[in-house]
């Protein structure tokens, strides 16, 4: 089964890579994961502020020799520097660390302010965290001024709801080019994602292999989904595996997908679940959703995440 290279075009004209490297976690092995990506084959790097990867993503990538026109950078600001003057110069010190002078796409990574200084994470004596008074109204409204300087070659969200999503648009000039969400065959979210798709917004799956990720307490008591009999049996007819799959079905909705591995063979596995499912296949894993959210910090971000959406438990 040949691998695709698919892309997908954002609504500011430019392509997007289907699968992109994601970056979260595990810090100090991301020069070496982000160099195993490149060798590889991925053309498309997710960072963000707060994971601290930027560094290791900027070096691998002058490391590889790649020239930066032919890769696809996000990363992310976050929301401790929601304040429209934080907004440019959070930027920058990104762009510093990652050794370039723009990113492909910036997105705020959560529509929640956090109170402004160095601290990513501000608490009281009590231990919650701060919040700040910005409006993600007045944060995108900075957002997109580095739009307009070049800076950012595309903005986007990451974490709203549709409601949040909807104020968003009728308050501020630029749609989003893309909004990054948890979606994968347990919370598939087909109503949000057409909703999306309807306003020209680009949907990107992240963690699509829903609860391999160790981090997700909820997902612990379940067996995993890439291991998913569904998902493993339509494999077989590919010969794929059950995490191709579901990167598969990620890919056939039009969304990108962003897997991440330190493993030198996993990261060229997740780059082969480029290809193309058949309908019937896509029939089934229809029947695999759980609309199971395994990611909702809400009670440690100080706001209530999702409203609205599927897999919400309130």
């Amino acid at each position: 089964m040949a691998t695709h290279d698919t892309k997908f075009k954002l609504n500011t004209g430019a392509e997007i890579p289907a699968v992109g490297f994601g970056t979260w976690q595990d810090k100090d092995a991301q020069e070496g994961a982000v160099a195993e990506a490149l060798k590889a084959g991925y053309t498309h790097i997710d960072t963000a502020r707060i994971y601290g990867t930027e560094p290791a993503v900027g070096a691998a990538i002058k490391k590889s020799g790649i020239p930066r026109s032919k890769i696809f950078i996000t990363t992310k600001l976050w929301n401790n520097a929601h304040h429209p003057d934080d907004v440019e110069p959070a930027l920058d010190a990104s762009l510093a660390d990652l050794g370039t002078d723009y990113v492909d796409l910036y997105l705020m990574h959560w529509p929640v302010a956090f109170g402004r200084g160095d601290n990513m994470f501000p608490k009281n004596d009590e231990g919650k965290v701060i919040n700040g008074d910005t409006d993600f109204v007045d944060t995108w409204k900075a957002m997109e001024k580095t739009f307009k300087k070049g800076k950012a070659k595309a903005i986007g969200i990451s974490n709203f709801s549709r409601k949040e999503t909807e104020r968003l648009l009728k308050e501020t000039e630029v749609v989003p080019a893309a909004h990054q969400i948890e979606m994968h065959p347990y919370l598939q979210q087909n109503e949000a994602a057409e909703w999306f798709r309807s306003k020209g917004i680009h949907v990107q799956q992240y963690s699509p292999f829903g609860n391999q990720n160790e981090i997700y307490s909820k997902g612990q008591n379940m067996g995993k989904l890439i291991d998913d009999p569904t998902l493993v049996e339509i494999g077989k007819k590919y010969n794929k595996n059950g995490a191709q799959v579901a990167l598969a079905w990620g890919i056939a909705q039009g969304h990108s997908v962003l897997p991440k591995s330190k493993t030198p063979s996993r990261i060229k596995d997740n780059l082969e679940g480029d290809f193309k499912l058949e309908k019937e296949g896509l029939e089934k894993i229809k029947g695999v959703d759980k609309g199971m959210r395994f990611n909702d910090p809400s009670a440690n971000f100080g706001w209530n995440f999702y409203i609205g959406e599927d897999g919400k438990v309130e």
